[in-house]
């Protein structure tokens, strides 16, 4: 694929992290099974919940769509840190100054908790200790990372303001968090699954959940049995069987990362900048070989815009600053971004009774997700966490019009007004396609989203999300077909690939234009 000012894109589209750990092979649920806690979703809050639930007595089970570690927790940067580059000043403005403080305390002690249970699980997953930064290469940046770096030792962070900045380029000064971590993100999940998996409590694998009824006992509906259980947690980044209830709360987010081999060996830091474009840093080793992982581009799911471009800059950043001299993975991952700045963690609804949600992980899922599932072990354990009020599920939202995602103001589609494609040049003809392209192409009034593969096949689907009926878009790059309004991705086949849609694309018209 050509990318601006020429050539191709470069890498494999995968994550590096899920190139480089073995695969998973827990079965799928086949009959109906009953345990204390049902757990949908097998990331770093869903894994994270069942083993402190387990290890509290608990017998659970957790249920994943396809393997372990593949969702959004398999496609991140690996940081593991509670500096999330402005988060303090913007917490403080926001919620003033004791919930910043309680925010940077549970991701802290998260922290600590995955260091706990790297070393208790015994899980080779290449965690070490690094010290993180946010970076300013401009004097207005500059200004602000020192207040940062103020502000948040003032909260009890480990802070400090530093003009020394171990890049390979200049900066003129960074926030420093010392004592923060970094890992191998899917090891770490493939650990925390077998730690999981045995003694009464189970993962299942290649098990879609398709319903849920809350009640006592509450159960979740799946594609190959039910699970009964007294308590259901909804860990799927976006949520699953919330009726919409959080599409208004959160905002789908798009990033990418390109990975890239250096010579020189890994940092014992990670980087985030404050001006931009952002861009975020980190290096590792894997099988003896160094890599720099290169993030940023971010945007709303709703903005279409040229993947391969986003790439296409990273990786010019990468061999120009870094060093890098061969791209060798792509990838791009979905978060929620909550509308208020703060995580949601608790019932699912005020009516609920039984089923709990995580949500909204601002981007910075690793310590934010192993914080939410500490609460909701700690919640059905019947304890207390100072935490849980800062994070709660069912805070009152932010008034329409005040910026609040998902509003008129935000600009982000909902399903009324992205049901049909916007008004833009024609839409190219089915045999104007060639290979690895596809379109939304409108078939005798009906939207069919029509890809031809590298052998010339066309593949036709019908183009309206089964989440609430907007139209998708083809994500060249990725190969894929991506919801504009609440972030649903599915394969070429129709496949679910990121909820919150549960029911794959159907097959779309057979006679094409």
């Amino acid at each position: 694929m050509e990318i601006p000012g020429g050539g191709r894109l470069q890498g494999e589209p995968v994550s590096l992290w899920l190139a480089s750990a073995g695969e998973t092979g827990y079965p799928a649920l086949d009959r109906d099974a009953e345990a204390d806690v049902a757990v949908i979703g097998a990331g770093v809050a869903g894994l994270t919940a069942a083993l402190a639930l387990k290890r509290a007595g608990h017998t659970v089970a957790v249920l994943e769509a396809a393997r372990v570690g593949t969702g959004v927790t398999g496609h991140t940067t690996g940081k593991v840190t509670s500096l999330h580059r402005l988060a303090y000043t913007d917490l403080v403005r926001s919620h003033g100054t004791d919930t910043a403080r309680i925010y940077g305390q549970a991701n802290q002690d998260a922290i600590d908790h995955i260091r706990r249970v790297v070393a208790a699980e015994g899980i080779e997953c290449d965690f070490r200790l690094v010290t993180n930064y946010t970076y300013a290469e401009t004097d207005e940046a500059l200004q602000l990372v020192r207040a940062e770096a103020d502000l948040a030792a003032s909260l009890g962070l480990p802070s400090s303001f530093t003009s020394d900045v171990p890049l390979p380029f200049p900066a003129k000064g960074a926030v420093r968090f010392d004592g923060q971590a970094q890992f191998h993100a899917v090891k770490y999940l493939q650990g925390l699954a077998r730690a999981v998996h045995g003694d009464g409590s189970f993962v299942f694998e290649q098990t879609r959940a398709l319903r849920l009824h809350d009640g006592s006992p509450g159960v979740v509906d799946t594609d190959g049995g039910t699970v009964r259980a007294r308590d259901i947690i909804v860990a799927t980044n976006v949520p699953f069987g919330d009726d919409g209830a959080f599409d208004s709360r959160c905002q789908p987010h798009r990033s990418y990362i390109v990975a890239g081999r250096v010579d020189a060996p890994p940092l014992d830091a990670t980087f985030i900048s404050v001006d931009e474009p952002m861009r975020s840093i980190l290096t590792v080793a894997i099988d003896g070989q160094s890599y720099v992982l290169t993030g940023g581009e971010g945007h709303p799911a709703s903005e279409a815009g040229d993947t391969a471009g986003r790439f296409g800059r990273l990786a010019a950043f990468a061999r120009d600053r870094l060093g890098v001299r061969e791209i060798t993975h792509r990838w791009s991952t979905q978060d929620n971004l909550p509308a208020d700045g703060l995580p949601y963690v608790g019932l699912m609804s005020a009516d609920a009774r039984h089923v709990y949600v995580i949500t909204g992980l601002r981007k910075w899922g690793l310590t934010n997700g192993t914080a939410a599932a500490l609460i909701l072990a700690d919640t059905l354990g019947g304890r207390e966490t100072p935490w849980a009020a800062v994070f709660d599920s069912n805070r009152r939202a932010p008034a329409a019009g005040a910026g609040a995602v998902g509003d008129a103001a935000s600009g982000v589609p909902t399903a009324a007004t992205a049901a049909a494609p916007a008004e833009t040049a024609p839409a190219p003809r089915e045999d104007s396609l060639a290979p690895g392209e596809g379109a939304v192409l409108d078939v005798a009034g009906e939207s069919a989203a029509v890809y031809r593969d590298g052998d010339g096949r066309i593949h036709s689907l019908s183009a309206i999300c089964t989440h609430l009926g907007c139209t998708v878009e083809f994500n060249a790059a990725d190969t894929t077909w991506d919801c504009p309004c609440h972030g649903s991705r599915f394969a070429v086949d129709g496949t679910v690939i990121h909820g919150p849609a549960t029911t794959n694309l159907p097959p779309g018209p057979e006679h094409l234009p």
